[in-house]
């Protein structure tokens, strides 16, 4: 049994969260350059930070033999490590570049569809996605790389079932907080968010000296759990135990920034995100708490958000709809348009925070048939939500 790789651990909302960075930065077409001294791009890695040393060292690795799968897959997962840790989708694009000979192939190597799996969920292809992983886990029963991912987009498309069965499988391979950690996340998507809480505590606890990158994973896990049973003490606990680690990680950062917002604390979103405009998600964020708190930089956020979702719908790509429609509801105003946004996201991405755009736009719109899918949704799956419970009350209220 091979280790289960850090990445993958990241599972559920970071498929939609890649995705939605995207909205305001070109993934390209992949270019290989010609010659080791052709510059590409300057990316925003210092020469001394350990990411861009073994970037650096896998790059050079490949380029001695680019046929070489074992190194076309490792720079290709460093590549999709680093848009997670910066938040930028460019480096999918690169590592799009490095499995270019493979990614025509109806039958390439495992590892390598495994890889391209992980690009085509970023464009939204799921079906497609989800076959590579299901002809990578057919070759390989215990690539938990391939079962993590097929966990993940099961639950971006509301498959529980499926997820499900990804999880128990992935469980088995992994460390035990692996296994208790996946099991809760499905466990608060229906109902049992007490339970899944209660475990994933204790598997924090006892597993202390885990690694600083699954301890994230879990400590993240666990604060948004505690954010659907209503506990906001115990989440922020979690999310501060998490930021502690001192890791990038810009999907911790845009989830705390979510519950800082939703208990008016715009104020202290913006010095939690100072600067960082890169990642599409972040820039959201601070969008939305500068009007809040009539930051002088509200004009600047709005109008370069507006640029890029803009610049995203003018190259076809439609994977930004839900942080769209979050910004024309929050930051312009206009819940008709939102609503549409949050309705085609929705078609798409099944998750809470997908459900809770079209709640909230419902809302503002006043119109509550075209929230009637998720209103069933919510009853079906007995999922634990505040805000949930609370904006789909005024719906029914609504005549």
């Amino acid at each position: 049994m091979r280790p289960l790789p850090l990445l993958p651990l990241f599972l559920s909302l970071f498929v939609s969260l890649l995705c939605a960075l995207g909205a305001g930065h070109a993934r390209a077409e992949p270019h290989v350059p010609s010659r080791d001294d052709v510059v590409v791009e300057r990316l925003p890695l210092k020469a001394g930070d350990r990411a861009a040393r073994e970037l650096a060292r896998l790059r050079a690795s490949w380029r001695r033999d680019p046929a070489d799968v074992d190194a076309a897959v490792a720079l290709s997962m460093a590549y999709i490590e680093q848009a997670f840790a910066e938040g930028d989708p460019r480096y999918v694009g690169y590592a799009q570049a490095v499995l270019q000979r493979w990614w025509q192939l109806p039958d390439p190597p495992a590892p390598v569809r495994v890889q391209r799996a992980l690009v085509l969920q970023y464009d939204h292809r799921f079906d497609e996605a989800l076959a590579d992983l299901e002809a990578a886990t057919r070759e390989d029963p215990d690539d938990a790389l391939a079962w993590s991912w097929s966990t993940a987009i099961h639950l971006v498309r509301g498959d529980l079932d499926g997820a499900g069965r990804s999880c128990e499988r992935l469980a088995e391979l992994g460390a035990d907080l692996v296994g208790v950690a996946c099991r809760a996340q499905i466990a608060a998507l229906t109902g049992r968010a007490a339970e899944a809480a209660a475990s994933l505590r204790s598997a924090v606890r006892a597993h202390g000296d885990a690694d600083p990158a699954l301890r994230l994973w879990a400590l993240t896990r666990l604060a948004e759990t505690e954010e659907r049973r209503g506990d906001a003490a115990a989440a922020e606990a979690a999310y501060r135990d998490a930021l502690a680690l001192q890791r990038p990680d810009v999907y911790l950062q845009a989830a705390y920034a979510d519950f800082l917002l939703d208990r008016g604390r715009a104020q202290e979103v913006l010095a939690l995100l100072d600067g960082q405009t890169r990642a599409d998600v972040l820039l959201l964020r601070l969008a939305i708490a500068a009007k809040l708190t009539g930051d002088a930089r509200r004009d600047a956020y709005a109008r370069e958000l507006a640029a890029r979702f803009d610049a995203a719908r003018a190259r076809g790509d439609s994977s930004h709809q839900k942080e769209e429609s979050r910004f024309v509801l929050a930051v312009l105003g206009q819940p008709e348009r939102a609503l549409q946004l949050a309705l085609a996201n929705h078609r798409q991405q099944k998750e809470l925070a997908d459900a809770r755009i079209v709640l909230e736009a419902a809302v503002a719109a006043r119109q509550r048939a075209p929230a009637e899918g998720v209103l069933q949704w919510m009853e079906t799956t007995g999922v634990e939500s505040p805000p949930l419970h609370a904006l789909a009350a005024r719906l029914k209220a609504m005549r």
